[in-house]
């Protein structure tokens, strides 16, 4: 295997398909593949380095009529690896699932049956813009690279110059997709020990019973399979920065210790007994609401006062006004360049369209849909109809009406009784149940904890519920079959 080689994650339950995409791909990719979900996530992270390419397909088991597995399974790769460009190729080609999987932060959707030749060229230009980013952020982060004029922008960068300075932790919120990782950026550019270290850990992007030793080390012997002693994130970052990011992932066994270290910088390696010490500044962020976890029991009331310190709401992109279109200007520019190409530009009509997107994935969506549209249009005007192509239109009109929701509870519910002799509450929840439970995960993108908050549960009592539904329906297709 040649390590050189970019990863590519292929996710696909019909292995003649993995078998040749594999093959034909090998080439040129250093090509994993896993058969649904679970499997796909588990192999993310075992892996030493992160894959800068994946392929997913939606229809995924346990439900491979669906796409609810593909959609899941974006938002988590995304949100283990932020950088990675997702290709959908999917039997499941509707043009509603297309448009959510980008919503996702999908780079782009690709019909099934597609050649090895195509799939390999889009792989080459995902790969080609995601360089470019990263030369991009680079370049950003040495000069704050944050775009924006609007109101709550530049109080943000405010506080990011106000708090660069400081030793004490940083708290980053806000939604997927917005940006945290670049406030964090900026807050190290702009600090006193610019020049330390700045280590990146993704709580997310570790299984929980190695987070431990990714972040404080172990000693040789310590448990199965660690045959040399090893540092830790915190040792790697010295008097520099560590940088926390979905802080709400860390398992609450751990977040004691992390609170040690936040009191007086004392740890341990895994194994040792000997006590250590730390002196790098905490930054942490979340796309999770931390006081709701507190509430709810599953953040520490005393982690969370330590890590608030200092908070910095970096906000979504629908309360940016303005910002949309010079984020727009800003990456049309970048990719146009990148590419030798003559950037395009939107007519009247799809420049209104643009302003009252509400960009549920952020910056990112609009990052994904300019490299869209500088593929598809380079020099040319895109129209409103081309630009719609690309968007998920359920986030431009307000929220639909609801049905009877201004008549009388009371009166609807005998009315309900008299008119269905064989009425059964139990079923009447469940439906409603589902039709929240999916009209939540639309809102949030289809991640999971953003839909918890808007349903007002906790993260695991949705996963028990969305599971519930879908052994609920499992048994009744299978009686309809009957």
């Amino acid at each position: 295997m040649n390590n050189a080689l970019p990863i590519l994650l292929i996710v696909d339950d019909d292995p003649l398909i993995r078998e040749t995409l594999q093959l034909s791909l090998a080439a040129e990719f250093d090509v994993r593949v896993a058969e649904n979900r679970a499997s796909a996530i588990g192999q993310l992270r075992e892996m030493p380095d992160r894959p800068q390419l994946a392929l997913v397909d939606l229809g995924l088991p346990p439900t491979p009529h669906r796409p609810d597995e593909g959609f899941h399974l974006i938002a988590e790769l995304l949100a283990h690896s932020p950088d990675i460009k997702i290709l959908v190729l999917s039997g499941q080609n509707e043009e509603s699932n297309a448009r959510h999987a980008r919503t996702l932060g999908a780079c782009d959707f690709v019909a099934k049956p597609c050649s090895p030749d195509k799939i390999r060229k889009l792989l080459r230009d995902a790969l080609l813009a995601q360089q470019g980013e990263q030369r991009s952020r680079r370049q950003e982060e040495a000069l704050l690279g944050i775009v924006g004029h609007s109101p709550a922008v530049q109080a943000m960068r405010s506080q990011i110059a106000l708090y660069a300075a400081t030793p004490f932790p940083v708290l980053i919120e806000g939604e997927s997709g917005s940006g945290k990782e670049l406030v964090a950026a900026a807050l190290r550019v702009l600090g006193p020990n610019s020049k330390a270290p700045h280590v990146v850990f993704n709580c997310a992007a570790v299984s929980p019973s190695l987070i431990e030793s990714a972040l404080f080390g172990h000693s040789k012997g310590a448990f199965t399979g660690a045959n040399t002693a090893q540092a830790g994130f915190f040792e790697e970052a010295g008097n520099g920065t560590l940088f926390l990011d979905e802080i709400g992932e860390l398992p609450l066994e751990l977040q004691a210790k992390l609170l040690r270290v936040l009191e007086n910088g004392e740890y341990q390696r895994v194994g040792e007994s000997a006590m250590r010490k730390s002196s790098a500044r905490i930054i942490a962020a979340t796309n999770r609401d931390l006081r709701g976890e507190v509430r709810a029991g599953c953040f520490r009331t005393d982690l969370y006062h330590r890590l608030n310190v200092f908070t910095i709401q970096v906000p979504p992109l629908r309360d940016m006004g303005a910002d949309k279109m010079l984020l727009l200007n800003h990456f049309r520019d970048f990719y146009a360049s990148q590419s030798a190409s003559a950037p395009f530009c939107l007519d009247a009509a799809a420049i209104q369209l643009w302003e009252r997107y509400g960009f549920p994935g952020n910056t990112r969506e609009l990052r994904n849909i300019v490299i869209r549209l500088a593929t598809k249009y380079p020099g040319r005007t895109v129209a409103a109809e081309q630009l719609e192509a690309e968007l998920d239109l359920g986030q431009i009109a307000a929220s639909d009406h609801i049905p009877g929701a201004t008549d009388d509870p009371r009166k609807l519910a005998m009315d309900t009784l008299l008119q269905q002799p064989n009425f059964s509450l139990d079923k009447l929840l469940q439906e409603q149940g589902s039709y929240y439970i999916d009209a939540a995960i639309k809102l949030a993108g289809g991640n999971v904890s953003e839909a918890a908050k808007l349903l007002g549960l906790h993260r695991t009592t949705l996963y028990s519920r969305m599971e519930a539904l879908q052994k609920h329906q499992a048994v009744q297709n299978t009686a309809g079959e009957s």
